[in-house]
């Protein structure tokens, strides 16, 4: 019997930067796999066919609605057996168009990171709770990576079962082959002096990731501190101005989207966040593996990999000052660092994806194994 699977997501970059080992997989067990996603390429690895759908940001859009309806007659043409959603938006309008349907697939819904937890506004909150609810009922496993995301699936039934993974893996491989003398070369590159202590954080500039945050920070901290923020997005060209209106032009740099973090890792003496919230960040997790002391937002996602480890500095998600201070901490004590990095470095193999990969197969094949079973009842 022909086997088809639907991967969907709000980007093909999404699907690509993550989840490529898993349309390997079940490609290599004989599967039909599809994509889904709102950029989609002309061709795409381990995929059989992409569908590009309008998925736009803003939940209550048109495109939206039309995505679902796309992929509502995808689904039926198709007639998937398996359906993975990634993404809060397009995870939601995927599980819309199943909505009815007498016979559905299966539908597995990672979490990459609840957008309702208590930092956001009530009525957002209420309203992407309750969006979650209505599509508990076609939600056949939730996979959460965080705490605060599996109590909050299980309290509210957010699928008919709710499991914890040590997120979705991380393939560490490259940090292994990273150039020599990358450090060196990097830093002349983007005209950071000797002796400068680089500050590094790598995210999409976004309002969740608050880059703002760490720039603001950087008023507090002496001329030796210097903050890459590698990345591009909506709001990168703010920050670069908010980064000039504080006479910060040579102490923030915007090198821009860069693929070889290993590289990136080794070059800087400290790894940063100012994220709002988080599922299991996979930049917090390379900077772990590369051994480097972290100051981070105390967030959701992130307080599991560094709080739980004692691996890194927290401080109130927004309070520039707090951050600054726990930054100083790290630049005034060599012994801190390294413990710091040490610690991280130690516990960051769980995440790697040589040990989360057949973790996170084996629920698909037992959710694959009780739905066989229940057929042949």
């Amino acid at each position: 019997m022909e086997r088809k699977m639907l991967f969907a997501a709000s980007t093909w970059s999404h699907i690509q930067n993550f989840h490529l080992p898993y349309l390997r997989h079940f490609q290599g067990l004989g599967w039909r796999v599809h994509a889904a996603c709102g950029d989609a390429p002309a061709s795409a690895p381990y995929t059989e066919r992409v569908l590009e759908v309008p998925f736009t940001k803003s939940m209550g859009s048109p495109r939206n609605f039309r995505a679902a309806a796309l992929l509502r007659e995808l689904i039926r043409e198709e007639g998937y057996e398996l359906i993975s959603v990634h993404t809060s938006l397009a995870a939601f309008f995927t599980r819309l168009a199943l909505l009815g349907m007498e016979r559905r697939p299966l539908v597995v819904n990672t979490v990459h990171g609840y957008l309702f937890d208590g930092q956001t506004p009530l009525p957002k909150r209420r309203l992407l709770l309750a969006a979650e609810q209505w599509m508990a009922p076609v939600t056949d496993l939730v996979l959460t990576m965080n705490r605060w995301d599996l109590q909050t699936a299980q309290r509210y039934r957010l699928g008919a079962n709710v499991v914890h993974i040590p997120g979705i893996g991380v393939d560490f491989a490259g940090f292994s082959r990273a150039a020599s003398g990358s450090r060196e070369r990097l830093r002349e590159a983007l005209g950071i002096p000797q002796g400068a202590f680089v500050l590094l954080y790598a995210a999409e500039f976004s309002k969740r990731k608050s880059q703002e945050v760490l720039i603001r920070a950087m008023r507090r901290l002496p001329e030796q501190a210097v903050l890459v923020l590698t990345g591009d997005g909506a709001l990168c060209e703010q920050c670069r101005q908010m980064a000039r209106q504080f006479g910060l032009d040579r102490r923030v740099l915007f090198p821009g989207y860069v693929r070889n973090m290993p590289e990136w890792c080794g070059m800087a003496d400290a790894a940063v966040s100012g994220s709002r919230s988080e599922g299991l960040p996979f930049h917090i997790m390379e900077a772990m593996y590369a051994g480097l002391p972290i100051v981070a937002s105390d967030v959701k996602g992130t307080s599991d990999l560094l709080s739980d480890h004692e691996a890194g500095l927290l401080y109130p998600y927004g309070d520039d000052a707090a951050c600054a201070a726990q930054i100083q901490r790290l630049m005034d004590s060599d012994s801190l660092r390294r413990q710091l990095g040490a610690r991280a470095r130690e516990h960051v193999e769980q995440y790697s994806l040589e040990r989360v990969l057949p973790v996170v197969l084996g629920l698909y094949d037992g959710l694959l194994l009780e739905q066989t079973v229940r057929q042949r009842r």
